[in-house]
């Protein structure tokens, strides 16, 4: 008669949440250390001094982010149809458009605007151009909203293709015009759906905005190279990503409070 099996011993049970609180911990730790450092080398002085160029940077970053963010959305909606478009060559171009703007790194793009238009000034010239693509901001701002729209094309795209079909075909079936059914069927949902992408890509575009500061464009970062120039103090970068930080977490809140807006109707 065989001796009966041994019972296998009960497994130990994991830990729940012991990484979450290690996490936390670090991140208290950090900000516990920044408070303090910022504490210790604070400088009244210094604050004083380059306080207005921070909040005329400020106001450049943000201000050229949503003019760029704006054209970018006027421009990625006939990109996005064409993506869409059953016509080849429409299809075609808009893809080429998305895969060279998405392709290819923002500062290349701004670049190839500033420094590589400067080549064309006759051309310009002679259409009434150049007084736009003289100046490193507007150079900055075409650069930003052509890339900006290759991205919110696609967001825009996928938005749109969530809808569901039936309700297409259910606007057909009552007779609307394709217009009327865009614009307030297709559209109203599609942004519901593409809202938190386009909160993501204006972060990315506040965040990838310090590059214009390479092209003498005194934005939020072109105004703390100065101050660190003069200075050689660290807290100036850290004023600058406590400002950087501020506006994100801004728009974090701004987007919560569209999104339970244009959804309060889902809830019960």
């Amino acid at each position: 008669m065989s001796a009966p099996a041994l019972a296998a011993p009960a497994a130990a049970k994991p830990k729940r949440g012991v990484g979450g609180i290690v996490a936390l911990g670090v991140w208290i730790a950090v900000a516990a250390g920044l408070v303090a450092y910022i504490a210790s080398v604070w400088n009244t002085s210094l604050f004083t001094r380059f306080g207005p160029s921070y909040l005329s940077g400020l106001w450049i970053t943000v201000s050229l982010v949503l003019i760029s963010f704006v054209c970018g959305a006027i421009v990625s909606l006939p990109v996005a149809l064409g993506r869409m478009a059953k016509n080849p060559v429409a299809r075609t171009l808009a893809f080429v458009f998305v895969y060279f703007f998405r392709g290819t790194p923002l500062i290349a793009q701004i670049f190839l605007v500033y420094y590589g238009f400067g080549q064309f000034r006759s051309a310009f010239e002679a259409v009434g151009l150049w007084w736009f693509f003289r100046e490193a901001w507007y150079c900055a701002l075409f650069a930003l909203s052509l890339n900006t729209a290759a991205y919110q094309a696609e967001i825009l795209r996928g938005g749109i293709e969530s809808v569901p079909k039936g309700q297409l075909e259910g606007a057909r079936s009552l007779g609307l015009h394709r217009l009327v059914i865009f614009w307030k069927i297709v559209m109203p949902q599609a942004m519901i759906v593409a809202l938190r992408p386009y909160a993501n890509e204006i972060i990315l575009m506040i965040k990838a905005s310090a590059i214009v500061a390479i092209i003498t464009v005194y934005d939020l970062f072109g105004e703390t190279r100065q101050a660190y120039s003069r200075t050689f103090d660290f807290q100036t970068y850290v004023w600058a990503a406590l400002l950087y930080l501020s506006i994100v977490e801004a728009l974090r809140h701004a987007t919560n409070f569209v999104e339970r807006r244009l959804t309060r109707h889902l809830k019960r």
